[in-house]
């Protein structure tokens, strides 16, 4: 998917809060509110898995701090076209960066953790 596509659902949950941003995603009418609710569920399964001391993200309300959107590579392939000639076709992929951040913030023996890695 290009990345443009991508952007045009990605500037909707910046900012925003997770709760938000996941029904955001899941109401979305585009294909990338698929691949962002997907993506979005990882960061919060991550976070948690960093900070083990907290059980549930829902207690620490998390919000989506960082959100952006860069261009991957390209495929390039050739189609046929008419009187012998070939026109090019760019398949386009892109790079989700997705930084999920709590409010409320960690006690001090998960904070810990936090500066040893």
């Amino acid at each position: 998917m290009s990345a443009r596509k991508m952007r045009l659902v990605v500037d909707n949950i910046r900012g925003k809060q997770v709760d938000d941003a996941l029904n955001i995603l899941r109401f979305t009418k585009r294909e990338a509110s698929d691949w962002l609710e997907k993506l979005l569920l990882s960061a919060i399964a991550n976070w948690e898995n960093k900070f083990e001391g907290a059980e549930n993200a829902d207690d620490y309300d998390l919000f989506i701090k960082t959100a952006f959107v860069d261009e991957g590579s390209m495929l390039k392939r050739f189609r046929p076209a008419p009187h012998g000639r070939a026109h090019r076709i760019r398949k386009r992929t892109n790079h989700v960066t997705l930084v999920v951040e709590n409010r409320i913030p960690l006690s001090s023996e998960m904070a810990g953790v936090e500066e040893e890695e």
